[in-house]
């Protein structure tokens, strides 16, 4: 149930760095959601079209989306874990990147036929 996708204007990397990476990102999710990382999703979409501050250099948008309450110090946690993360794979400063946290209703997030509510 927990989700993260990148969005960014970089160029892609090699698909062993990218799989790296988005292991990364879902052993993080779960842990600053408490939730299995069974259930932990990632998405990377590179070469995305984007502008940020007016220009086109490297930017990043990245959607954290989990069932449950995100308390604002996870969220700060999350926020600061992740920056990181990306600032270092793929070069985009910190103050390129934006992070949008959403909880998820149960009802509103399906999985394997049916929903989590």
């Amino acid at each position: 149930m927990p989700l993260i996708k990148v969005q960014t204007s970089v160029a892609s990397l090699e698909k062993a760095a990218i799989e790296s990476m988005l292991k990364n990102l879902s052993a993080k999710l779960a842990k600053h959601t408490g939730k299995p990382e069974s259930y932990v999703m990632t998405a990377f979409e590179p070469e995305t079209p984007m502008t940020f501050a007016g220009t086109t250099e490297p930017v990043c948008y990245i959607e954290i989306k989990s069932i449950g309450t995100m308390k604002p110090e996870q969220t700060q946690a999350m926020s600061q874990d992740f920056c990181q993360e990306i600032n270092q794979v793929l070069g985009v400063a910190k103050n390129r990147i934006y992070i949008e946290f959403t909880d998820a209703k149960g009802a509103m997030w399906g999985w394997n036929s049916t929903t989590f509510g």
